[in-house]
């Protein structure tokens, strides 16, 4: 698979097979993801894996915590508010996933499965947990996001699905306790890995992206 086709064919999976991933097939896609550019080769990266019986007991404590209403405490905060237009499509994209399961955009039971799901990962056989040392900044915090698309492009070549999620790392105290994550390292996001279930409405759906004129500004050009 080349680049572009693994660009074009990955998408945000909420849907997961049972089946695990074997480890080998793991490190495959790590050894590779991890060739991804760093500020000054920093490689700031520090990756802790959970499959098995360990994700099961995450899996479990955040479906406790999310039955007992525990509000997540993520290492990294999630933003209060986003730019109107980014609001914006963030609303139209959740609209668009309801209404890709017959449903409407305010349907709050259909909210509370999908936020369920979320808090059991959605279903993954893997989740990898991406960290850093907490003394480090956010330019540290873009050469992770360069490692998790590098991971999930990766994940395209060996036929493995992805999702990207911050939902993954709401209670980092379970993970930390269960994966023994030292204190001095932050937990910033989770890439859950596995195979996707083919046949759920939810991994049916795909969300549009911007035109590329209203992205880019070219000057220079002839």
């Amino acid at each position: 698979m080349n680049v572009i086709d693994a660009l074009n064919s990955r998408f945000t999976v909420r849907a997961f097979e049972p089946d695990p991933v074997h480890e080998g097939t793991i490190l495959k896609i790590l050894d590779a993801a991890t060739r991804a550019p760093s500020s000054g080769n920093t490689q700031p990266w520090e990756l802790f894996v959970a499959g098995g019986d360990a994700l099961d007991r995450i899996r479990h404590a955040y479906e406790e915590r999310f039955k007992e209403r525990v509000p997540g405490s993520p290492d990294l905060p999630a933003p209060q508010e986003w730019p109107p237009a980014l609001q914006k499509r963030m609303d139209e994209l959740r609209a668009a996933r309801f209404e890709s399961l017959g449903k409407e955009r305010d349907d709050a039971a259909t909210r509370q499965v999908m936020l369920e799901r979320a808090h059991q990962f959605f279903g993954a056989p893997t989740v990898v947990y991406l960290c850093m040392d907490r003394t480090l900044t956010s330019w540290s915090v873009f050469d992770m996001g360069l490692l998790a698309q590098s991971i999930m492009l990766a994940g395209q070549q060996y036929g493995v699905d992805s999702a990207a999620a911050a939902l993954l790392i709401s209670y980092p105290d379970l993970i930390r306790a269960e994966l023994e994550i030292p204190e001095d390292v932050l937990i910033l996001m989770g890439v859950a890995l596995g195979y996707r279930d083919r046949q759920h409405p939810l991994n049916q759906y795909r969300s549009p992206r911007r035109p590329l004129q209203d992205v880019v500004r070219l000057k220079g050009f002839t």
